[in-house]
């Protein structure tokens, strides 16, 4: 086998065809990488070769065939392939020899490639801001895809003496594994048969990623053994009947049985620096044991995109297909542009279809020759369970201006995983937490929490608790109870329910004011109101669970703005949005997966929240103000009119004050050694210690609070009518109910992190032809140096 590989590698490197191929191949895959602005690797931005190994593929559907038509075409064509016939060498020795001398060719190609790697890697900010383990991962991956394309390509010139016919058969063969399987899966008729997985693309696709599949090494590996052995039964003239029934039927069933156990037995492996693409064991415990078929279609497609909405694009589809590769061909789903072929004057309907879904439009901008034009994309999948559904936003928004786009765009990629897992989790299964809200104490309306309460009952049984009449084993039945804004006392009774819900491992959202505060009646009482103490009776209780919230004031210079007559205009009042110190807006900083990625979250007139040394409790600050608040003593006189002012900044200079803290531990009882409170019928056992349970505190009730139109109808959680900006008070609460009534570690998935790898902008503007050149002339330049030196040695061997 080596003669003939040695003499293969000899006679193509002597001849200047070869030359030619693989320096027009790195030609037009420099144009394509470096100089086209559709998948120039410096118009995209980031700092990978994403684009190199999702455009080599069909470069090297011209490549290998043109360097393996002339294998055995030409060996057959000259009468030479019977000479080595009479050499002691076999039939598989001889195609064994031409197939690695093809491989050995295509690796050859490749390695002037790795120029735009050191491009890369010094482009990055910061330099070497690459993933070197994912870029080791695709090349292995694009290798396997060289090895299959040859043996297709030996294959096809084994079946003519014409080396143009070879080519062609070959490239069109190339083509039709690559491609065709998917084509013919996307035909109504036939996408149940699953034929893409017999293709090339969903395999490559995934190693080109940097993560080796068991079951995409032995696709390829099955199928060039397909090919080579369908080449060893063209070349055998004489013995085609007894290879049949021997060799080829044996290797046929080898090859079918190896590649139906590797689909029930595989493992991964995950060259990223990161493990981006390791699924959590809850994620794949999920999706492991889906009983019914899941399917995603995924709104985030279309023409023309940016990098950044590519990189998403990309992330969303790795995302689903690594959780189809665990799901027993449970989990489907298809990217699709809902405006495709929709008149402008006829999309009013599928806009309003989609919003039915709670897929929502966005407007982006996107930079063309022209300038910049308005793109809209709907950043949205739609995940289906049975009748069920779920739609899950994949572009998170951030109103933080400290935040830069590509963080956001991060953001949202670390929390694909969980986004996709948690819907997946409340779509499957049937059987719902309960969270319980409560009322009697003049607590938030049912209209006030209307989004609340309808986001939460997506995935929980909600409803409202009486604390005076419920039963003490009913209230155990719920998972997580929440108590927003109460004005009025808690009872002993009430408080020794709570407590005893709390001893037996119960779950407890706190949402208090302190103060006795609200907008509107400002509004009705000449702009002022005095802000005065609430008496809620609470105070002990959290003492003793190891908190304590004080009755004051923050005044934020982080706030949102509210709306306030500043003149009047031929009879017309003039309003005009204001800043108002005490509508705080929160910039999560905490690296818990409660807030974790969360944008701003809205409140009203917070208190400050101070920790008590309590032993067995782990304490979490969740929220605080930002360094620019002031606090305020109560009772204090509030009045609009401090609007007309300019705040001082040196006032507001103090350190960060807590708004929301998370408690996890053994709580002791505030009932412990204490006689059971009058007017309770159940029999209610006194436990002094909790089970290990969970509590969260807020320090403003109006964080759950939704506001509602002069007509009566609810807005969405977070949403301000007078900016029309959102706010994320809702995923807050929403990430707070997941936490609190799931013990899997679901939640953790939002603690995933993937750095960010960006292209020094600043470099690319300056250098830019720069490197156009380098990429395009140094490949080209090493081909033709190996070329020279080669002409030079082969003329002194046999010079004499």
């Amino acid at each position: 086998m080596f003669p003939i590989f040695k003499k293969e590698i000899t006679t193509y490197f002597s001849s200047l065809v070869a030359y030619v191929t693989i320096g027009v191949f790195l030609l037009v895959l420099g144009l394509f990488l470096w100089v086209f602005p559709y998948t120039s690797i410096l118009a995209y931005g980031y700092a990978g070769l994403d684009s190199l190994f999702s455009t080599a593929p069909y470069l090297f559907m011209f490549l290998v065939p043109a360097i393996t038509m002339r294998s055995l075409a030409e060996e057959r064509r000259e009468g030479t392939f019977e000479i080595l016939l009479t050499r002691p060498l076999t039939h598989l020795q001889i195609v064994l020899g031409k197939y690695f001398a093809g491989v050995a060719i295509v690796l050859f190609a490749l390695v002037p490639t790795l120029v735009y790697y050191y491009s890369v890697y010094t482009l990055g900010t910061p330099q070497g801001n690459i993933d070197t383990g994912a870029v080791i991962g695709s090349y292995i991956g694009l290798f396997l895809l060289g090895a299959a394309f040859t043996a297709i390509g030996l294959f096809a010139s084994s079946v003519s003496k014409n080396q143009v016919i070879a080519f062609t058969i070959a490239v069109f063969l190339c083509f039709f594994f690559y491609s065709g399987f998917n084509s013919l899966n996307s035909i109504l008729s036939l996408q149940s048969w699953g034929l893409s997985s017999l293709g090339i693309t969903e395999h490559y696709e995934s190693i080109s990623r940097g993560v080796l599949d068991t079951r995409d090494l032995v696709y390829f590996i099955v199928l060039s053994t397909l090919f080579i052995w369908l080449t060893l039964f063209v070349i055998h003239r004489q013995l085609k009947k007894k290879f049949v029934n021997t060799a080829f039927l044996t290797t046929l069933g080898l090859m079918l049985s190896v590649s139906l156990i590797s689909v029930k037995i595989f493992t991964r492996f995950d060259f990223t620096t990161e493990k981006r693409f390791t699924l959590s064991p809850v994620s794949r415990h999920l999706v492991d044991n889906l009983q019914q078929n899941v399917i995603v279609t995924v709104y985030l497609q279309g023409d023309n995109f940016p990098g950044g909405m590519k990189r998403l694009q990309s992330a969303t589809k790795d995302m689903l297909s690594d959780l189809q590769a665990y799901s027993h061909s449970k989990l489907t789903f298809a990217f699709i542009d809902p405006l495709k072929g929709v008149a402008e004057d006829q999309q009013k309907p599928v806009f309003d279809d989609l919003e039915a879904k709670g897929i929502l439009a966005q407007n982006l901008s996107v930079k063309t020759d022209d300038g910049v034009s308005q793109k809209v994309i709907f950043p949205f999948a739609l995940v289906n369970y049975g009748d069920k559904s779920i739609a899950v936003k994949l572009l998170e928004t951030q109103s933080s201006v400290n935040v830069t786009p590509d963080e956001v765009l991060n953001n949202s990629i670390q929390n694909l995983e969980y986004a996709f897992a948690s819907a997946i989790k409340k779509l499957t299964h049937g059987g719902k937490e309960r969270i319980g809200f409560t009322e009697g104490h003049g607590e938030l309306t049912d209209l006030q929490l209307n989004d609340a309460m309808r986001s939460l009952s997506d995935g929980f049984l909600v409803g409202r608790v009486d604390l005076k009449t419920i039963a003490f084993d009913s209230l155990r039945k719920i998972s997580l109870l929440i108590v927003p804004k109460p004005d009025k006392a808690f009872t002993e009774l009430e408080k020794f329910k709570v407590d005893q819900f709390l001893m037996r491992g119960g779950r407890v959202l706190w949402a208090l004011d302190q103060v006795t505060a609200e907008l509107d009646s400002m509004h009705n009482h000449g702009n002022e109101q005095l802000a005065f103490n609430k008496q809620l009776n609470l105070d002990d209780q959290l003492f003793g669970y190891g908190v304590r919230i004080n009755y004051d004031l923050i005044a934020d210079m982080n706030a949102m703005q509210i709306p306030v007559t500043t003149g009047d205009v031929g009879g017309q009042p003039q309003i005009q949005l204001l800043p108002w110190l005490f509508y705080p807006v929160y910039v999560p900083l905490a690296k818990h997966p409660i807030v974790k990625n969360l944008d701003g979250i809205s409140s009203q007139f917070a208190s400050t929240i101070d920790l008590i040394d309590v032993k067995n409790i782990k304490k979490t600050v969740l929220l605080a103000s930002s360094p620019f608040n002031k606090v305020i003593k109560t009772p204090h006189m509030l009045s609009l009119q401090a609007l007309q002012q300019q705040p001082d900044p040196k006032e507001f200079q103090s350190q960060p004050k807590n708004t929301a803290v998370l408690l996890e531990g053994r709580f002791a009882s505030d009932y412990k050694d204490r006689a059971v409170p009058e007017g309770l019928t159940d029999q209610v056992p006194i436990i002094a210690q909790s089970k290990p349970t969970k509590m969260v505190v807020l320090s403003d009730g109006d964080m759950l609070k939704n506001q509602v139109s002069p007509d009566g109808s609810p807005f969405p959680l977070g949403y301000d009518r007078y900016s029309r900006q959102s706010y994320a008070n809702k995923n807050f609460l929403l990430n707070i109910a997941d936490y609190m009534t799931d013990d899997s570690g679901l939640i953790s998935l939002r603690s995933k992190e993937i750095k960010i790898r960006l292209l020094s902008r600043a470099r690319i503007r300056s250098e830019k032809l720069y490197w156009q050149l380098v990429n395009n002339i140094v490949p080209i330049g090493m081909v033709l140096i190996f070329a020279i030196f080669q002409h030079y040695i082969r003329k002194r061997k046999y010079a004499h």
